[in-house]
């Protein structure tokens, strides 16, 4: 009987330092995910020159490159495995009887990530020392500046998948009014996200028209809901009886 209460009481200690720990780890990785998604998108705003080819971008020349096109996107690319992080915290602060959602949420979290590295690692790795050294047969598909590319194609459907992630993890918040207002961030989001998809399609515009307007409506998404799950985050480490630092 006293080996079994010491067992209970380890394991309450060691749920209550993994509390901890989640609430920490989900914290920051809150705060950083609205960081990185403000750096981007303030960079794709103000720095790119893609939009010296916008509308019209089939008029792209190979010999002409800006650095800055393909740095812009680091802040995007490290927003993937932090975002990864948070909903992988989000699923351990989740209540048991909800964890199916969070799980669900994690998986195309997971999806989004895969796909927007692969994109991107390919952009810098292939794309972009083909176009410094001349080698631009067959390279057409995987230029950015390319209105029906692989690139825009695989941008756009990874953050389709954010935005399925997000709708996802809905039913994990509610009650006080931080909670309601971050399900109602996602459940617009979506909306957006959806509708612009299905808007595109009906006329007629290039997929890079989706991909501009789903980035411009999760940086906005990401950058709110990182600052409020920062917030909840934060209020559940303290009421654990430490705070996050």
């Amino acid at each position: 009987m006293v080996q079994l209460k010491l067992n209970q009481e380890k394991y309450i200690e060691a749920r209550k330092n993994l509390s901890k720990m989640v609430n920490r780890l989900g914290f920051w990785a809150a705060i950083l995910t609205a960081l990185l998604a403000a750096v981007f998108i303030i960079m794709g705003m103000f720095g790119s020159s893609s939009w010296d080819y916008y509308p019209g971008m089939v008029n792209y020349i190979w010999t002409y490159y800006k650095a800055i096109d393909y740095v812009l996107f680091i802040p995007a690319f490290l927003l993937a495995p932090v975002f990864v992080i948070l909903m992988a915290c989000i699923h351990y602060y989740t209540s048991l009887e909800k964890k199916i959602f969070s799980l669900i949420g994690l998986a195309f979290a997971l999806i989004y990530a895969t796909v927007i590295t692969t994109d991107y690692f390919i952009l810098w790795t292939v794309t972009l020392p083909s176009v410094m050294h001349g080698e631009t047969a067959g390279l057409s598909l995987f230029s950015m500046y390319n209105p029906h590319g692989i690139f825009v194609a695989l941008e756009s459907v990874a953050y389709l998948m954010m935005s399925v992630a997000l709708i996802s993890i809905t039913p994990v918040f509610e009650g006080r009014k931080i909670e309601r207002a971050l399900r109602w961030i996602f459940i617009i989001g979506f909306i957006l996200s959806l509708g612009s998809l299905f808007g595109v399609y009906l006329m007629n515009y290039d997929i890079v028209m989706y991909e501009i307007v789903v980035i411009a409506i999760y940086c906005p998404v990401l950058i709110i809901s990182g600052i409020l799950l920062g917030i909840i985050f934060r209020r559940a480490g303290k009421s654990l009886g430490g705070g996050i630092s």
